[in-house]
This record gives C-alpha cells, structure tokens and sequence, in this order.
C-alpha cells in the first residue's frame, strides 16, 4: 500500500518536472550559460512554485492559527496558573479553550507535512539520475533520453544528480570536476541552512514565542535543530535537491511577507478581558449593580431642587 502511494508521487512528481522542463526547452531553446542547464534548473524552480500555489490555502490557515495561538497566549497562561499542579484539569480546559475559539495547536504544521513525500519523491528521483540506469529502461514516465539528459544536466558546473559526497567514479561518470561540485554544492548547502532557519525565524518574530512549554519547545526545534541537521544531511543530498528546498524557502519567505503584511495579528485577548466580553454578552446586567467608572448613579432630586422645594 506504502509502496503503491510513493509510486504515485514518485509518477507525479516526475510529470511535473518533465512538463516545466519540456516548457522552458521550447520556449528559451535548449538554453545554456554560466555552465548551467537552466530547462532542468527552471523545471526544478517552477515544480517548487507549482507546489507551494497547489498549497497555499492551507499554508494561510497556518499563518492564521499561529497567530490565533499568540492571541490566545495570556488566556492559556492564566489556564496554567489556575491549574498549577493539576495537568489533567489544564489539559481539559485548554482543549475546551481550542475548541471554543476554533483553532487547532497543530494546524501549522499541515503544509509541512504535505511538503515530506513531495521532498522523498524528488530526491529518489534525482537519486536514480545516473546514466547506468538508462540501458533500454524508462523509469517513472521518463524517455531513455529524458533521463540521459537530465542525469548530465548541470548547475554552476555541478551535476543536479551530484552530491557533496558522490564518489569518485559517481562523478566520473556525470562527468564532473569534484571540486567544482563541492564548491557549488557547499555554497547551497549553505544557503538551504540559513533560508530554512530565516523562515522559522520570521513565522516565530510575527507570531511571537509561545507561553506553552511544549510549543516553545516545538519553536526552537524548528529555528535551531532542523537548519543544524540540515547542514549535515545537505551532504547526502543531491543538488537538485538542495535546489528544490532553497527555492521553497525563499517561496515561503515571500508569502510570508504577504500573508503577515495582509493579514497582520490582532491584539492579545487577556483572561480579564476574554471573561467580562462572554459576561457582557451572556449575562443581564444585575439590579442595583454599582455604575461604570466616570458615571453617578442618579439618587432622587438633586440637593439644589430639594432646598428650592417649599416646606
């Protein structure tokens, strides 16, 4: 069943990239320059665009629930410290709170889900690049020649099937220079690390750091421990796709921009003020209540008409 949905994205992602390939090579002609087969480059950029348009719906949701997460921050802190000690009493309460304001504490990490068998598909792909593997076979939709091209197509002089650690007979076998390789394969290597951890930190500097100790945990795993793996796992990654996550990173970084600058936060609701909105609302006002600050309650006649009254 695994196997069978992999097989699926494994086909998908390969229409994708063989379609905006396809497109750019009859629009700009087989284009080449700076050592770069840019059909290939521009197939990986615009399959990232396809997918990030394809979930744009649900990466707004995200950036809505995170921010509904901040606004609701003092409130799940005054939940904290009602129940101090009691974790099954706040764990009610909280869930109750979610469930009143509609939002989900996991609804930020959906796209990114979504983005992981996207990321495994390309790389297998790209992992298969080799020119050994087009003896009279086709592979995922891909022609004989599709794959032999491909599997020499370059970026900067570096093969996109190439990696940091591709052996020596790997490379020889591209026909590629190591040094070349790891020059420009380090160079991205370094640019996926620091787009991934400016995009944790813009979501984080919108949203704000959480009050929740466990989502202030998930915080900084996103901003501190996924670029440091990244920078020893973008070793083992071919570059196309260290190609394909940049490019996504700066997407998302632009629609960052927009989304926060479109739908920028709203102020955060206190526990105060969040219980005298739901009073006000559910609850007539009582007999004999005292008056609002700023106003006098009236109390009769006034002392001046009470002293002009006749005896």
């Amino acid at each position: 069943m695994f196997s069978d949905l992999m097989s699926l994205v494994y086909h998908g992602i390969s229409a994708l990239l063989l379609f905006w390939h396809g497109l750019w090579d009859r629009l700009l002609g087989d284009p080449h320059g700076w050592a770069t087969d840019w059909a290939w480059v521009l197939g990986i950029v615009f399959l990232v665009l396809t997918v990030r348009a394809a979930i744009f719906p649900l990466f707004l949701r995200q950036v809505k629930s995170q921010q509904a997460m901040q606004r609701l921050q003092p409130q799940l802190r005054a939940l904290q410290e009602k129940h101090k000690g009691d974790p099954v009493a706040m764990q009610t309460e909280v869930a109750a709170l979610w469930q009143r304001e509609k939002v989900s504490p996991f609804g930020g990490f959906l796209p990114m889900l979504l983005q992981v068998p996207i990321f495994i598909g390309l790389l297998h792909v790209l992992r298969h690049l080799k020119p050994s593997i087009t003896n009279g076979r086709t592979l995922y939709g891909w022609t004989e020649t599709q794959f032999a091209d491909a599997s020499v197509a370059k970026f900067l002089g570096a093969p996109i099937a190439a990696g940091f650690n591709s052996s020596t007979a790997e490379l020889a076998s591209l026909g590629a220079d190591g040094l070349t390789v790891r020059i420009v394969v380090g160079m991205l290597i370094a640019a996926m690390v620091a787009t991934t951890y400016l995009t944790s930190r813009m979501s984080i500097l919108k949203t704000g750091w959480s009050e929740d100790p466990q989502q202030r945990t998930i915080q900084r795993l996103m901003l501190y421990a996924i670029p440091v793996s990244l920078l020893f796992s973008g070793l083992i990654f071919p570059l196309g796709v260290i190609i394909y996550w940049t490019t996504t990173n700066l997407v998302s970084l632009a629609q960052q921009w927009w989304v926060h600058r479109r739908y920028p936060s709203t102020p955060a609701v206190t526990a105060d003020a969040a219980s005298v909105t739901r009073s006000a609302t559910t609850a007539p006002p009582k007999v004999g209540a005292k008056p609002a600050p700023g106003k006098v309650a009236s109390r009769g006649p006034s002392r001046r008409k009470r002293q002009s009254d006749p005896v």
